[in-house]
C-alpha cells in the first residue's frame, strides 16, 4: 500500500475548508467565532513515555470538565483535540502543525518534554497561537517567542532549591556532584546547585561526570567517597539515578542523594530499590502536601479516575489548562494576540502547584517542593522552597467552595503512592467532543511547514 506524503495529506484534510499554500493560523481564528472553543493538546499518549502524556491528558480533561460545568468561557464550551506524538519530537511538530492549520485551534497545550516543546514552539509562534507547556523546564522553551508560556518552574530554580534545602534543612556542609555531561538539563542543574551551595557557605568537595547510557559509575563514586562529602547531588534522569544509588551503597557510602524532577517516575524505585531510601529530590507538588487546595484536587482526581493518585504531571497540566482558561476569560476576545496578552498578565493564579505569576520571560514565579524517598519507595513531603525574594507561603486556601481538611494544615505524611501507574498499552487520550478530523490520533499524517527544526544535542528527554 502506498503512503501519501504528509504535506499532500494535510491539503486533502484541509480541502473542505480551503487548502492554502502557506501555513494557516494568524491567531485570529477564535476572535469572533461561534460554537465551541477548540484547544489543541499534544502529548506522548503512547510509546516509552506514555505515562507523561496520559497523566497530563487526565489533568487537562479534569480542568475542561470543570470550566464547562461552570458555564464555559464567554458563554461558549471548551473542546480539546488531543494528538498523540508517540514521544517523538518530529511528531510533536507535525501535530502542532495539524492542530493550527487544519483544526484552527485557539491555543495549544503541551508538550511535557522540553525537547518536543522546542519542536512545537516555532509552529505556534509563527502562527501567533498561544502555547502553554505544562512541564517543560528547559529555559530555551519560552525563549522561542512571546506566544510561548509554561506552567512549571525552570531548571535553574531547581538547583537553587536543593542547595538551599541541603544547607538549611539537611545541614550539609560538604557536597559532591555527579552529573551527566551529555545532558543540558543535568549540566545546568549542577552548575546552579554548585554556585548557590557555595554562596550559602557550603563546600563542593568533588565534581564527577558520566554520560547518559553508562552503567558503571564505581570509579567516579570511589573518587567521591574519598572526598568524604555529607551528601551527593545527582541531577540526572531516573534511569541513571537508580543505578547510581545502588552503586553508591555498594562502594560503602551511606550519605543521602539529592536530585531534581528528572527522578520523578514510578520506575525510579524499581531500579534503585532500598538504596534510594533517605534521599531527596525537588518536584512541582506533592499529593501529601496538607494544603486544602491540593487535597481537594487530589480528591477530585481520584473520583474522576477510579482512585488513581495524580502525579506532578497531572497537576501541572491541570494548572496549565486552568491558567489558559483564566486568561481566555480575561482576554478582550479570543484572538491569539488577546489571549497572549492576558496570559502575560497572569498574576497570582491559584494553581494546585502554587500561586502562578508570569515573569517577563513568560515563566512562572512559583515554589517547588522537596520529596523524601521513604521505605518501600513512598514519597514523603519534606518541605516547600520559594524563589529568592518571595515570602514563604503555601497554597493553603482551597478553590472557591472547597472544604478545609479536618485539622487544617498538618505536618508531612507518607504518600499512598508515587506517580500514576503505567498507561494501558496502546491507550490514547480520550478528548472532549471534537470534530472527527481532529480526534485523538497519531500526528503521522500532519505536515511540516519548512521551518527549521531541532534541539541542541544532549537535550534531556523529559525536560
Amino acid at each position: 500500500m502506498s503512503r501519501i506524503p504528509a504535506r499532500l495529506l494535510l491539503c486533502i484534510v484541509a480541502a473542505a475548508i480551503g487548502c492554502k499554500s502557506k501555513e494557516q493560523g494568524s491567531g485570529m481564528v477564535g476572535a469572533n467565532a461561534q460554537g465551541a472553543i477548540v484547544v489543541g493538546e499534544v502529548g506522548s499518549m503512547t510509546g516509552t513515555e506514555a505515562t507523561f502524556g496520559t497523566s497530563s491528558d487526565r489533568g487537562i480533561q479534569l480542568a475542561v470538565s470543570e470550566v464547562n460545568g461552570a458555564g464555559g468561557i464567554k458563554n461558549r464550551q471548551v473542546t480539546v483535540i488531543a494528538l498523540d506524538d508517540e514521544g517523538k519530537p518530529e511528531e510533536a511538530a507535525t501535530a502542532a502543525t495539524r492542530l493550527i492549520a487544519s483544526e484552527h485551534v485557539t491555543a495549544l497545550l503541551g508538550e511535557v518534554a522540553s525537547t518536543r516543546s522546542l519542536f512545537m514552539a516555532p509552529k505556534a509562534q509563527a502562527a501567533k497561537v498561544p502555547m502553554v507547556s505544562p512541564s517543560s523546564t528547559n529555559e530555551k522553551v519560552t525563549q522561542v517567542g512571546d506566544y510561548i508560556f509554561r506552567a512549571c518552574f525552570i531548571d535553574p530554580f531547581q538547583g537553587y532549591v536543593m542547595a538551599k534545602f541541603g544547607r538549611e534543612n539537611l545541614k550539609v556542609a560538604r557536597a559532591a556532584i555527579l552529573k551527566d555531561v551529555r545532558n543540558d538539563y543535568s549540566v545546568g542543574l549542577a552548575k546552579v546547585f554548585s554556585e548557590n551551595f557555595r554562596k550559602m557557605g557550603g563546600q563542593i568537595v568533588d565534581e564527577e561526570s558520566y554520560s547518559s547510557g553508562d552503567v558503571d559509575f564505581k570509579a567516579q563514586l570511589t573518587n567521591i567517597k574519598n572526598a568524604t562529602p555529607d551528601a551527593l547531588y545527582v541531577p540526572g534522569y531516573y534511569t541513571d539515578v537508580g543505578l547510581i544509588a545502588r552503586q553508591t551503597r555498594e562502594v560503602g557510602m551511606t550519605i543521602p542523594l539529592m536530585g531534581g524532577d528528572g527522578w520523578d517516575s514510578e520506575r525510579l524505585y524499581e531500579i534503585g530499590g532500598a538504596a534510594l531510601e533517605g534521599s531527596y529530590f525537588s518536584n512541582h507538588y506533592s499529593v501529601d502536601d496538607p494544603s486544602p487546595r491540593i487535597q481537594e484536587f487530589v480528591a477530585k482526581f481520584k473520583k474522576a479516575y477510579g482512585g488513581q493518585l495524580p502525579d506532578s504531571l497531572a497537576a501541572q497540566a491541570y494548572d496549565a489548562a486552568g491558567m489558559l482558561f483564566d486568561a481566555m476569560k480575561r482576554a478582550k476576545d479570543l484572538s491569539g494576540p488577546a489571549i497572549r496578552d492576558a496570559l502575560a498578565e497572569t498574576k497570582s493564579y491559584k494553581g494546585v502547584t502554587g500561586d502562578i505569576s508570569m515573569d517577563q520571560n513568560r515563566n512562572p514565579v512559583k515554589p517547588a517542593v522537596v520529596l523524601k524517598i521513604a521505605k518501600g519507595g513512598k514519597y514523603d513531603f519534606a518541605g516547600r522552597v520559594q524563589p529568592e525574594g518571595i515570602a514563604e507561603t503555601s497554597p493553603s486556601e482551597g478553590p472557591k467552595g472547597a472544604p478545609v481538611a479536618p485539622g487544617g494544615n498538618q505536618g508531612p505524611k507518607k504518600t499512598e503512592g508515587n506517580t500514576a501507574p503505567n498507561a494501558v498499552p496502546g491507550r490514547l487520550a480520550t478528548p472532549t467532543p471534537a470534530p472527527e478530523v481532529g480526534s485523538t490520533s497519531s500526528a503521522q499524517a500532519a505536515a511540516t511547514t519548512g521551518q527549521p527544526q531541532g534541539v541542541p544535542a544532549g537535550e534531556h528527554p523529559k525536560k
